[in-house]
C-alpha cells in the first residue's frame, strides 16, 4: 500500500542526500527505508542483523542499496561513511526492547557504543535523527513531558537515555544536528507477526481475537505511516534551537487493551467475547503509558493524524494485499527462506585477490538476499595475508580468519573452515579467484531444490593446452580406477550442506582428498559446468612434482585398481612362466635340442620380473604409508588464532572452547 506516499513525497524529495537508515531490517526501518527508497534512488539499507533481512528480502531491496555495517565497529561505520558521503542519517538500530532480546552487554554495545561510533563520523553538515524510547520514562511514564525526569526500568531504558544525552553532548559540544525522537507504541506494515497488533489484525480477518492481557493495560498507538513523518518533519526541519533535543512522538492518546479490543471488534465485526487474562502480562506493562507530544507538535508542526480505526483498517487491507499468511508469516518464522551461506576460501598466498573476493562474494549474497558467513583459512602464507583478513574483519562481523601454525595444505584449510562453519550449507573456493563468486547462484538454485552436494564441472580451463590435457586425463583414470563413483572435472568448488558437513568433519581419516569423500559419503549430488579462469593475482603454486603427488593421493585413497593390477599380472606372469618351462622341455626334447642356452635371455627375464616386484613393493609401499600415518592420529590442522569480527581467540583453550560452542 502506498497511498500514503503523495503526503510524503515533496518532503522526502527535500531530505539532503544520501540518505542512511540504520537498522533498515527492522520494523521501522524498513518502513522508513521503503518509503523513501520509493521516491528516491540515494538511499542506503544498513544493516548487519541478517536475521531480520527477511523484510529486505520481500520488498525485493537492490542488492547495491543494501549496505553492510556493523555499528560495533568504528572502523566498519567509518568505511560507509567515507565511502557513500550521506547527509542524512536515521539511525534505528536497536538491541533490547524484546523479551527475546536479553544480552545485557550487546544492549548497551548497540544502543550506547553503536551510537557512538556513528556520531563520531557525522560532520557539522549532515543530521542525524535517532530512534530513542518512550522506555527511557520508566515508571514515570504517565503522559510526561520530555523535560520531566526519566526513570528507566530496564537495562534497555538505560541504554536509551544514554543515548539520548549522547545525542545532547555532540550537538553542544561538536555543534552537530542531532534529535532524539521518543517513540511511543508503533503499530503497522512489517511488524513483526508474534507482536499484539499485527496477532489481533490476523485474528481479526478472520472474526476471532487472539490471547489478550489484562484489560487495564494501558499504550499510545502510533501508526507507523505518522511515525515515518516524523522522522522525515524531523530531519527538514531541525536547528540549532531544537538539535540535539528529546521529543516524543505520540498522540497525547490513552489507549487500554480493553479500548484497542472495543474498537477493533466494532471495526471488523467480531461477535467473539475476549478472553482476558490468557495471556500473561510482561515485566515492564504499565497501566499508564501514554504521552505527550506537544513540544513535537509546536516546534516541528507535527500531528498523529491517523486515527486507531482507520489504522487497524489500513493495517488489515495491508495483510490482505500481501498475502500475510503465506508470505510475511514463513518469512519470519521458517529460516530456509533466508538461509545462511558460510564461504570457506582456502588462502595460501592470495593477499591481493582477497578483498576482491570479499567483495564479489558479498555482491553476490546480497543478490541473492541471503545471510552469509565468510571464512578465511590463512594456511600460514608467507605474503601479509593476515594483515588483509584482520582488515575485512574488522569491519564485518560475518567474517571470520582463522590462522594456521604451518602450511597445512587446502584440504587441511577446507575442513579447519567447515570445523567451526555456522551456515545451512557451505561453499568451498580456493582463494585465488579461479572459483568464480557468481557461479554461486547457479549452486544455490540446485540446492533449494533438494541436492545435498552441488559441484562445479569444469568444462574448460583458462590455461595451457598440454596442462588442461594432463587435468582431463588425470580426471579420466581417476574416474575409471576408483571404486566408488567420481564425478569428472569436478574439483574442491561445491556447496555442500550442513548434514554432508558434519559426516565429513567426523571423518576420522587424517589424510583427506575431500572431493573423493565428497563422493564416498553419498546424498544427493548434482554438477553445474562452469569456465575455470586464469588467476587474477600471481602464479600457481602448484607444479608438476605436486600435480603428480595429488594424482598419488587420490588414486590411492580411492582405488585398489594398482593392488589389483599387481595380482592379475602376477597370474598372468605365473601361466606364462609355467608355459614357458613346458615350452623350453618341449623344445628341447623335441623341437629344438641344438637350441643354445643365451645369457641374454636371462637378463632379460630377471630385469623384468625385478621391475615387476619393485613396482608391486612400490605400490604396497603406498597403501602402507597411509596405514602409518593414520595410525599416528596427528591432527588434520593446528590453529594459531581464529578472528571472528572484532574479537580475537589465540590461546588454544579460548580456541577449544569456541571450536566446541560452534559445533553444537
Amino acid at each position: 500500500m502506498l497511498d500514503h506516499l503523495p503526503v510524503y513525497r515533496d518532503k522526502i524529495e527535500k531530505l539532503k542526500g544520501p540518505v542512511f537508515v540504520f537498522g533498515a531490517s527492522g520494523f521501522i526501518g524498513a518502513n522508513l527505508f521503503n518509503d523513501i527508497f520509493k521516491i528516491r534512488k540515494d538511499c542506503y539499507a544498513l544493516t548487519h542483523d541478517a536475521t531480520k533481512a527477511w523484510r529486505l528480502k520481500l520488498l525485493n531491496v537492490p542488492f547495491e542499496n543494501i549496505v553492510h555495517c556493523d555499528i560495533l565497529s568504528n572502523n566498519s561505520v567509518q568505511e560507509v561513511f567515507e565511502k557513500y558521503k550521506p547527509q542524512t542519517v536515521f539511525n534505528l538500530a536497536a538491541y533490547g526492547a524484546y523479551s527475546k532480546q536479553n544480552n545485557v552487554n550487546l544492549t548497551y554495545e548497540t544502543n550506547v557504543i553503536g551510537t557512538v561510533n556513528i556520531l563520531q563520523n557525522c560532520t557539522r553538515e549532515m543530521v542525524y535523527i535517532h530512534a530513542g524510547s518512550s522506555s527511557e520514562y520508566g515508571f514515570n511514564c504517565t503522559s510526561p513531558k520530555e523535560t520531566d525526569r526519566v526513570e528507566p526500568n530496564s537495562h534497555y531504558a538505560v541504554s536509551k537515555v544514554s543515548a539520548a544525552y549522547l545525542l545532547e553532548y555532540y550537538a553542544k559540544v561538536f555543534d552537530l544536528k542531532t534529535l532524539n525522537l521518543r517513540l511511543y507504541s508503533i503499530y503497522g506494515y512489517w511488524e513483526e507477526p508474534d507482536r499484539l497488533i499485527p496477532k489481533l489484525i490476523e485474528n481479526a480477518r478472520k472474526k476471532q481475537l487472539p490471547s489478550l492481557v489484562s484489560p487495564d493495560i494501558s499504550r499510545d498507538f502510533v501508526f507507523i505511516e505518522d511515525c515515518v513523518e516524523a522522522f522525515l518533519d524531523a530531519a527538514l526541519k531541525i536547528d540549532s534551537s531544537t538539535s540535539g533535543k528529546s521529543y516524543n512522538i505520540a498522540t497525547g492518546r490513552k489507549t487500554t487493551m480493553g479500548d484497542l479490543v472495543d474498537t477493533s471488534r466494532k471495526t471488523f465485526a467480531i461477535t467473539q467475547e475476549p478472553l482476558w487474562g490468557s495471556m500473561s502480562n510482561r515485566k515492564w506493562d504499565l497501566a499508564e503509558w501514554y504521552g505527550d507530544p506537544t513540544s513535537f507538535e509546536d516546534d516541528f508542526g507535527w500531528k498523529a493524524r491517523t486515527s486507531l480505526e482507520t489504522g487497524l483498517s489500513k493495517y488489515s487491507h495491508w495483510q490482505e494485499e500481501i498475502k500475510y499468511e503465506s508470505s510475511v508469516i514463513p518469512a519470519f518464522e521458517n529460516p530456509k527462506l533466508n538461509p545462511v551461506i558460510t564461504a570457506i576460501i582456502a588462502c595460501y598466498k592470495d593477499a591481493q585477490a582477497i578483498p576482491f573476493m570479499y567483495e564479489r562474494l558479498v555482491k553476490t549474497f546480497n543478490t541473492l538476499k541471503v545471510r552469509y558467513e565468510i571464512i578465511f583459512v590463512n594456511d600460514n602464507s608467507p605474503d601479509n595475508q593476515e594483515e588483509v583478513i584482520n582488515k575485512i574483519c574488522d569491519k564485518d562481523p560475518n567474517v571470520v580468519g582463522i590462522s594456521h601454525s604451518r602450511n597445512f595444505g587446502s584440504q587441511s584449510a577446507f575442513l579447519s573452515g567447515m570445523e567451526i562453519a555456522t551456515g545451512d550449507c557451505v561453499v568451498l573456493m580456493d582463494g585465488d579467484l579461479q572459483d568464480p563468486p557468481e557461479i554461486i547462484p547457479s549452486f544455490y538454485e540446485k540446492w533449494m531444490e533438494g541436492n545435498d552436494v552441488v559441484y562445479g564441472v569444469r568444462v574448460q580451463r583458462e590455461m595451457k593446452p598440454h596442462i588442461h590435457f594432463f587435468y582431463k586425463s588425470f580426471y579420466k583414470i581417476f574416474q575409471s580406477l576408483s571404486y566408488i563413483p567420481i564425478p569428472r572435472d569436478a574439483g574442491d568448488f561445491s556447496m555442500i550442506d550442513r548434514k554432508v558437513v558434519k559426516e565429513l568433519v567426523d571423518l576420522p581419516e587424517t589424510e583427506q582428498f575431500l572431493r573423493g569423500l565428497r563422493a564416498w559419503v553419498g546424498f544427493k549430488q548434482t554438477g553445474v559446468p562452469y569456465v575455470r579462469p586464469e588467476r587474477m593475482f600471481g602464479v600457481s603454486t602448484n607444479n608438476w612434482t605436486k600435480n603428480i603427488w595429488w594424482a598419488k593421493k587420490a588414486i590411492f585413497s580411492f582405488s585398489f585398481a594398482p593392488l589389483e593390477l599387481m595380482s592379475y599380472a602376477g597370474f598372468a606372469l605365473t601361466g606364462l612362466s609355467i608355459l614357458g618351462i613346458f615350452w623350453q622341455i618341449l623344445a628341447k626334447l623335441f623341437f629344438f635340442p641344438d637350441t643354445p642356452q643365451g645369457i641374454s635371455t636371462v637378463i632379460v627375464l630377471i630385469v623384468f620380473f625385478g621391475g615387476l616386484t619393485i613396482l608391486g613393493i612400490s605400490f604396497l609401499g603406498e597403501y602402507i604409508t597411509k596405514i602409518f600415518e593414520e595410525t599416528k592420529k596427528r591432527p588434520k590442522y593446528i590453529r594459531t588464532r581464529i578472528r571472528r569480527g572484532s574479537k580475537s581467540y589465540k590461546t588454544a583453550d579460548e580456541i577449544r572452547t569456541l571450536v566446541k560452542q560452534l559445533r553444537k
